[in-house]
């Protein structure tokens, strides 16, 4: 079977610049010249200060403070609090250094002031690489798009990542390639894309075992963290589904550690997907050199040290009903035909961990897709 072009495409090349490679923060002076920022806001979180700190000493003439309070899922009230904080400095830029909480402040507050955003991510989130935002407020997670929100700079230093213990980084990495993956049949998908997310996954499956026995061997940093690169870039491109909809809606209701829970759902929803879009599928099982890439995929999870589940989350049985409930009300885009019955399904399937199979989702409607 080889790759179709059965319709025409649409492919948009959005600005950012990235600087890869080990030591690459050093350059970080002369990034924030080229962007002619006199004047930086550091963001980090409460755990990752030493890093900001690090950060105003690589440019101590361009930092002119630092605001330490980036959390999960980025509330409203931290968010109105980073805007303050920039405003109260006359920054004239942000610097975010850190994960997908501190990238994510960072959005919310140049969604607000169309402040420019430098990037130093230490994980595989990939949401440096993407104009996509999320904001919490009262236990709901709104996500949007908007071009003010995408770095102008990235900066992948590996050397960065070295103090991400093995558990988190398998996490994020599983993150990273369900970004990718639902990119392959997102209703705006496109072969540019597609072999973005090809190749970003089968990198992250390679690194990420070398990482997770050897959490200092930064050859395997470095394929990880180019695969995450490309795999956010592929999020930033098209669009999401299913699994990112479930996602949202499960952090927002319950707070849920995002990496951890995206790994969670991730097989179920491609095993619940994949059997809808052939082409999709191929190139999954091309990515992971299998003719069955979503049981090989939980396996992967498992081999990595990742045996997560909405059970070990947290989550009751109660949950599951509200949040298939709530993941109807406003679905986003999907290949398959959804139903909350289809959901609470998938849902219960991630909750209690069992291995999806072919056959996880045989009862249920595949004739038509669903747009929202």
């Amino acid at each position: 079977m080889t790759i179709a072009f059965s319709t025409p495409f649409t492919y948009t090349s959005r600005a950012s610049r990235i600087v890869f490679g080990a030591g690459t923060l050093a350059r970080l002076d002369a990034e924030l010249d080229e962007l002619c920022i006199r004047r930086a806001l550091i963001l980090s979180t409460p755990e990752q200060r030493a890093l900001a700190e690090r950060v105003h000493d690589l440019a101590p003439d361009r930092c002119a403070g630092i605001f330490d309070r980036a959390v999960m899922h980025v509330p409203v009230e931290t968010a109105e609090a980073g805007v303050k904080a920039a405003r109260d400095i006359h920054a004239d830029g942000l610097i975010a250094a850190g994960g997908g909480s501190t990238i994510g402040l960072a959005k919310a507050i140049a969604l607000d002031t169309c402040l420019p955003i430098v990037a130093i991510p230490t994980t595989y989130a990939g949401s440096e690489v993407t104009p996509i935002y999320g904001l919490t407020d009262r236990g709901e997670k709104r996500t949007g798009k908007s071009a003010r929100v995408l770095p102008r700079t990235v900066l992948y230093d590996a050397s960065l990542t070295l103090t991400l213990p093995a558990a988190a980084s398998a996490a994020s990495g599983l993150n990273a390639i369900a970004h990718a993956a639902e990119g392959l049949y997102a209703q705006d998908s496109n072969p540019v894309m597609s072999i973005f997310a090809e190749e970003g996954i089968r990198s992250l499956v390679e690194g990420l075992p070398a990482v997770c026995r050897d959490t200092q061997d930064m050859n395997a940093r470095e394929l990880t963290q180019y695969g995450s690169w490309l795999c956010g870039t592929v999020l930033g491109s098209v669009g999401m589904a299913l699994h990112h909809k479930l996602c949202h809606t499960l952090g927002g209701l319950f707070n849920l550690p995002h990496a951890e829970m995206h790994s969670a759902i991730l097989p179920y929803a491609l095993a619940f997907n994949l059997p809808a879009v052939p082409q999709a599928l191929l190139r999954m099982e091309r990515a992971l050199g299998t003719d069955d890439p979503v049981s090989a995929l939980h396996a992967f999870a498992h081999r990595i040290g990742l045996n997560v589940t909405l059970a070990s989350l947290g989550v009751t049985p109660a949950d599951l009903d509200r949040a298939a409930e709530a993941a109807m009300r406003s679905p986003y885009f999907n290949p398959r035909p959804l139903s909350e019955r289809a959901i609470r399904h998938l849902l219960e399937l991630a909750w209690t961990g069992e291995a999806p199979t072919r056959a996880s989702f045989a009862g249920f409607d595949m004739s038509a897709s669903s747009v929202a």
